[in-house]
């Protein structure tokens, strides 16, 4: 689904205060550090707690053929400044015919400043840029209010309540479901564009 341009690995994307690139076999030990955290994986259906020893590093492989395989974009999130090792993941992955799947993790580090919705934006703007996508599908586990509110920020809208399958938990939990539109996007995209240059993929 994704073109050339996102299937080498010195792709990335720039916001006023992140770099979202490929993940590195480097990255391991951080993503392997805030993944072992319990408040991290509890709200995910894929990451397993307790943290396996090399799961880092295989979740590293799998993203990065995916990616060059032009079926996802898995990208690490990291700070303009300071330390280039990741805080958080982001992911766009396509599992329905013109639709894409977004999930998200961070740091309690990170939480709270803002980072997951920038990240958001970058991603469904690039992933509306650069495929033929109709919409991007997303959930929340239904406690988790921080995650919800960074959905609604960019532009998803609320579709209702249900259960889904989360492997990592042990079986079915209750999530809000969230859907954002190639049509709502783009008003909202274009007004952001009038205002601040779009979104940098270098």
């Amino acid at each position: 689904m994704f073109p050339d341009i996102a299937r080498d690995d010195v792709f990335r994307l720039e916001t006023r205060r992140l770099w979202l690139r490929w993940p590195r076999v480097a990255d391991a030990m951080a993503i392997q550090r805030y993944s072992s955290k319990w408040e991290v994986a509890r709200y995910t259906a894929r990451i397993p707690h307790p943290y396996p020893a090399g799961e880092a590093e295989r979740y590293i492989f799998a993203a990065r053929q995916a990616n060059a395989a032009g079926h996802d974009l898995v990208m690490a999130i990291t700070s303009h400044r300071g330390k280039s090792e990741p805080f958080g993941m982001i992911s766009v992955e396509s599992r329905l015919q013109g639709r894409l799947t977004l999930g998200y993790a961070l740091a309690p580090e990170a939480w709270g400043r803002g980072y997951a919705s920038e990240a958001t934006r970058a991603i469904v703007d690039a992933s509306f840029l650069l495929t033929n996508a109709v919409e991007i599908l997303a959930t929340t586990r239904i406690e988790n209010g921080a995650s919800r509110r960074v959905l609604e920020k960019c532009g998803f809208a609320h579709q209702g309540a249900g259960r889904e399958g989360a492997p990592a938990r042990g079986g079915m939990v209750d999530v809000d479901r969230f859907k954002l539109e190639r049509s709502v996007w783009a008003v909202d995209y274009g007004q952001r564009s009038a205002v601040v240059p779009p979104v940098d993929a270098a």
